[in-house]
C-alpha cells in the first residue's frame, strides 16, 4: 500500500509538472514520464491493475457514446485502408524480427514477440508460453507505447497545428444523473460481459459496444464528463509508467535502447502509410496517422478523443490491428521459425 500511495503522489507531482510547464497531455504523460524518472531513480512503484482496467471502462464508453446511424455507414468505406492494417502487421515483423533477433541478439521466441505490436498483456502471455524472457518483452512493449505516444503529440501539432489542450468533455455538472448512470451501467456491464465472453480488449470494447448501442438507441445522448476522461488518462498513464519498477542500468542500457530504436522503424513505416493513404485519397493524414499508429489501444484513443479525429476510422483500424496480432502471432510465428 505504502508503494501504491508514493506511486500515486509521483503520478501527481508529473500531472502538475506538465500543467506548470505548459506541456501536452497533462494527465496522461505527466504520470508516464514521473514514474519513468522515478523508475531510473530507484523509487518503488506499485499499481492497481483493476483500478486500471476500470478506468479503460470510460474510453470505451467515450468512444461508443460517438456512434451514430451515419457513422456505422461511414465505415463500409474503410475497407482500402482496413486491408493495408494486415499489410502493416507483416511489414513490422519482417522488419522487427531480425532488429532485434540479429542486431540486438535476443532469442526467436523473444524476438518475435518484443515486435509484434499487440496488446501488451497478450503478448506476454504468448511470449511466457513460447519460452520469451517475459521482463524484456514488458519493458520494450513499454517503451513502444511511451515514444509513440510522446511523438504522436509533437507531429499531430507540428503538421495539422492540433490543439491539444482541448477538453475531451463537459464537466459533470452539465449532464444529468440519468446520464451518470447510463455510462456507468454501459462500462460496468459492457466490461464483465466482455471479459466473460473472453473478448480481448474487454475493458475497452466491451463498454463501447454497449455504449454504441445505447447511443444508437437514443438512450445514451452524452460522452463521459472531462473529469472521467483526465481520471482515465490519469490512470493509464501511471499504469506506463509503473512497468518501468525496478529498471536497472543493464536493462536501459539494452532492452530500452533496443526498444526506443524499433520505436524509430515503426514511427518510419507509420509515415510511409500515412503518405501512400493520403496521396491515394483514402483518408485525411491525421485520421490516417492515429489509426495506423502502432501505440496502445487506450493511448491512442485518448488521443483521437482531445483532436476530435474520426473515432470510428481510428478504433476500426486499431481493433483489426489488435486481432490480426493476436490471432495471427502464434501462427506468423511457426512460420517465421521455419
Amino acid at each position: 500500500m505504502i508503494h501504491i500511495g508514493s506511486t500515486f503522489a509521483i503520478s501527481l507531482l508529473g500531472v502538475w509538472a506538465f500543467h506548470w510547464l505548459s506541456l501536452p497531455l497533462p494527465w496522461l504523460l505527466g504520470p508516464i514520464s514521473a514514474c519513468l524518472v522515478a523508475a531510473l531513480l530507484g523509487v518503488p512503484l506499485a499499481g492497481i491493475r483493476p483500478l486500471n482496467e476500470s478506468m479503460r471502462t470510460i474510453l470505451g464508453v467515450a468512444v461508443g457514446a460517438t456512434f451514430t446511424p451515419a457513422l456505422l455507414l461511414s465505415m463500409v468505406g474503410m475497407w482500402p485502408t482496413l486491408l493495408l492494417i494486415p499489410v502493416m502487421t507483416v511489414c513490422i515483423g519482417l522488419l522487427g524480427v531480425p532488429y532485434f533477433h540479429r542486431l540486438w541478439k535476443y532469442d526467436f521466441p523473444t524476438s518475435y514477440y518484443a515486435a509484434m505490436p499487440g496488446g501488451l498483456q497478450d503478448m506476454l502471455v504468448f511470449g511466457e508460453e513460447a519460452g520469451a524472457n517475459v521482463r524484456t518483452l514488458s519493458l520494450i512493449h513499454a517503451t513502444r507505447v511511451l515514444v509513440v505516444v510522446v511523438a504522436l503529440p509533437v507531429l499531430l501539432h507540428l503538421i495539422w497545428d492540433a490543439d491539444l489542450s482541448n477538453p475531451p468533455g463537459v464537466p459533470a455538472s452539465q449532464i444529468s444523473i440519468a446520464q451518470l448512470l447510463i455510462m456507468v451501467a454501459c462500462a460496468f456491464v459492457g466490461w464483465r460481459v466482455a471479459k466473460r465472453v473472453g473478448m480481448f480488449g474487454a475493458s475497452i470494447l466491451g463498454p463501447l459496444i454497449l455504449a454504441a448501442v445505447a447511443a444508437l438507441a437514443g438512450i445514451l445522448q452524452h460522452r463521459p464528463p472531462v473529469e472521467a476522461i483526465w481520471a482515465a488518462q490519469f490512470f493509464i498513464g501511471m499504469s506506463v509508467g509503473v512497468k518501468y519498477a525496478g529498471i536497472t542500468m543493464a536493462e536501459v542500457r539494452r532492452d530500452l535502447v533496443a526498444g526506443a530504436g524499433f520505436c524509430g522503424i515503426l514511427i518510419l513505416l507509420t509515415l510511409v502509410f500515412v503518405e501512400v493513404i493520403y496521396a491515394f485519397g483514402l483518408a485525411p493524414g491525421r485520421e490516417a496517422l492515429l489509426a495506423f499508429a502502432p501505440g496502445g489501444q487506450a493511448e491512442l484513443t485518448v488521443l483521437a478523443l482531445i483532436v476530435g479525429a474520426d473515432m470510428a476510422f481510428v478504433i476500426a483500424h486499431h481493433v483489426l490491428r489488435i486481432f490480426v496480432v493476436i490471432f495471427g502471432a502464434p501462427i506468423f510465428a511457426k512460420l517465421f521459425k521455419h
